[in-house]
């Protein structure tokens, strides 16, 4: 069998089916992005062998191994068959030894044509964060204040051809306590990063590529300190819009949501709006005032959005008046001074 590097991964993965063969724990803490779970242990099982392999003898923990796994050979076939109809897999573990040696062992002698990762998900792992270090990529943030419409006009820029990566959608998290509605749960810290390494890859990294500005920390998602700092370092080009349109715009993105909801997400920044702001935004959502409970949030954010801004250090390259524009106008606009200025 075939074994190929992490490197190579990207190219490898377009002609077979990904096999993590980790237990659901390993898996669900981070995992290669489109990879499917077929696990050679349970995790009570996986905690059995590891137990025995370093009290009692490896001899010893491959055997009980052997228990384990023998009443699963069929189910291992029929999945693989089912998760691969082509019969073409890429097959990993943690570092690339008899779990994954075995599941293809197994599988060769079923038909199947496999690979293995060298390394396994270790190396992928230690793939990603250099990558992720690369200094050669040409970012350029998109910055502005709170509904200034960031996450839209990233996606204007993709309509138009642009390599953006949506850190926010990647996050499944809008960045303030708001960013959790209406999304699903978050990635692990690992499994970020994966997703992250994942947009890179598929990017040709001698050309732009568009991010929104954004905290380090994106609700429980954490952006590498490699990257961030990478982040301080890029052209930010920033929004400008009105008061008026930002609140406009977060009337519309947040009005959906359950008054209760949005009570309890204002109840998470009381101490930095004080008690009268937060007593007047929790009576604006009472009433139906989607607008004043905005505006009230805004104060906030505005203020918290000026603080970052000078201590995370980031190069202001140029303001984008855009105040009668709309998102798909603000989108040329700015690879329009992309270019202009040798971005």
């Amino acid at each position: 069998m075939n074994k190929i590097t992490a490197a190579d991964l990207w190219e490898a993965k377009k002609d077979c089916v990904i096999l993590d063969v980790r237990s659901p724990g390993e898996f669900l803490k981070g995992h290669i992005p489109s990879a499917s779970n077929l696990p050679v242990f349970s995790d009570q099982e996986r905690v059995r062998v590891g137990t025995l392999y370093k009290h009692t003898s490896r001899e010893v923990a491959f055997l009980e191994g052997l228990d384990f796994i023998g009443p699963k050979l069929r189910f291992f076939i029929e999945e693989a068959t089912r998760l691969a109809p082509d019969k073409k897999i890429l097959i990993h573990c943690w570092r690339g030894g008899l779990r994954s040696q075995s599941m293809a062992v197994l599988l060769e002698a079923a038909g199947f044509s496999c690979q293995l990762l060298e390394g396994g998900y270790k190396s992928y792992r230690t793939h990603c964060r250099e990558v992720l270090m690369d200094q050669d990529a040409h970012l350029i943030l998109v910055g502005g204040k709170t509904g200034s419409g960031k996450t839209v006009i990233l996606n204007e820029l993709m309509d138009l051809q642009e390599q953006v990566i949506d850190l926010e959608g990647l996050a499944h998290h809008k960045g303030s306590v708001f960013g959790m509605l209406g999304q699903e749960p978050q990635p692990t810290k690992e499994q970020f990063e994966n997703n992250l390494y994942e947009c890179f890859a598929s990017f040709d990294l001698k050309k732009r590529i568009w991010l929104e500005s954004e905290s380090q920390s994106i609700g429980q998602a954490f952006i590498p300190d490699a990257m961030f700092k990478k982040f301080r370092n890029s052209p930010i080009f920033v929004i400008e819009r009105t008061f008026d349109q930002r609140v406009h715009r977060l009337v519309d993105d947040y009005g959906r949501f359950q008054k209760k909801d949005l009570a309890h997400a204002f109840k998470k920044i009381e101490k930095r709006l004080g008690g009268q702001h937060l007593k007047a935004a929790l009576e604006a959502i009472k009433v139906g005032d989607g607008a004043e409970a905005c505006a009230i949030a805004l104060s906030y954010y505005d203020k918290a959005y000026d603080r970052s801004t000078i201590e995370n250090g980031f190069t202001l390259a140029t303001s984008i008046s855009t105040i009668q524009m709309t998102d798909h106008q603000i989108a040329q606009k700015l690879i329009l001074t992309a270019k202009k200025n040798g971005l």
